[in-house]
């Protein structure tokens, strides 16, 4: 099939991680995949767009489109995008009613076939005959590799237990204050550090997983997080507040916890990973979600409205 993937270009990497190894997946089982990015933040930035997309799908021929992110496939709806594929994220749903409305309009009139990344946000967003389809990891670039070799990219203190925050800290929904909070709580004598990501390429992110003893999220809310498959690839202990579908992600893995949103119990949960000397086997885990079966889940839905 001809796959016209239509998403943001305004990350520090152009297009998402997220998308365009959903595109490699898709490449993978044959398929073409094309991208059309807009560059332009806010409401003014994606509706300018709308022409520019509109003259590009006159000049090629594509039997699906698929929009990522809500106001994506808004701008690819007024283009006359079709047949239309939307991928809704946490953000799409969770932060803002308006946009929700907005959401069911555009569903209703132009989307062809809508997919959230979990039960939760089906429910958050109120559309019923959503598909749920979480993004896949791609086991070829997340995996286990040796502490030694990972602290060499990071540069951290080999002789110190290292918590990671896999979030920029200035996004209010990342809720770091309660992960600072429930770290510096913590009763438990053996040196540790708390360290921050903010712009980290997504090609050394492995490293950071690999380095980290313990990845921590704790998050006010969040869709299907990638941050939490990923680590899991790598087999990392995990400590996570109860958003979106970690829960059904971790499942029973030992090392990998579930934290109330309070300090004393982030504290005790991480208090409970760094005590454990062992890695986890959360890649085992979360086999089901490798990029290349989601690529074949996602396939079936094109063809089913191709």
């Amino acid at each position: 099939m001809n796959i016209l993937f239509v998403s943001s270009g305004n990350t520090s990497e152009g297009i998402s991680p997220i998308v365009r190894n959903q595109g490699a997946s898709l490449q993978g089982l044959g398929h073409d995949i094309s991208f059309f990015t807009i560059k332009g933040k806010g409401l003014k930035g994606y509706l300018k767009h709308i022409f520019i997309l509109r003259n590009f799908l006159r000049s090629g021929s594509y039997d699906v489109v698929h929009a990522h992110y809500s106001l994506s496939a808004i701008t690819a709806a007024l283009a006359g995008a079709k047949p239309l594929v939307v991928s809704l994220m946490g953000s799409d749903v969770k932060a803002s009613p308006i946009l929700k409305y907005m959401i069911k309009f555009f569903k209703r009139l132009f989307w062809k076939k809508v997919i959230v990344k979990s039960e939760d946000m089906r429910l958050s967003a109120q559309l019923k005959d959503a598909k749920v389809l979480p993004n896949g990891v791609d086991f070829n670039t997340f995996k286990p590799i040796p502490r030694e070799k990972a602290l060499k990219v990071t540069g951290w203190d080999p002789d110190q237990k290292h918590v990671l925050f896999a979030a920029n800290p200035t996004r209010s929904e990342k809720n770091f204050q309660l992960a600072k909070d429930g770290f510096q709580a913590m009763d438990i004598n053996v040196p540790a550090a708390l360290h921050t990501l903010n712009d980290v390429p997504n090609a050394l992110m492995p490293a950071y997983f690999n380095a980290a003893e313990v990845v921590l999220l704790t998050s006010r809310w969040e869709g299907s997080p990638n941050v939490i498959k990923e680590a899991m690839a790598c087999n990392c202990k995990i400590v996570t507040v109860d958003v979106g579908d970690v829960r059904q992600v971790i499942g029973n893995t030992k090392g990998c916890f579930i934290a109330d949103a309070t300090v004393f119990d982030v504290s005790k949960k991480l208090e409970n990973a760094l005590r454990l000397d062992t890695k986890t086997s959360g890649r085992t885990t979360i086999t089901h979600l490798s990029s290349a079966l989601i690529a074949e889940k996602l396939a079936s839905i094109y063809t089913s409205i191709a």
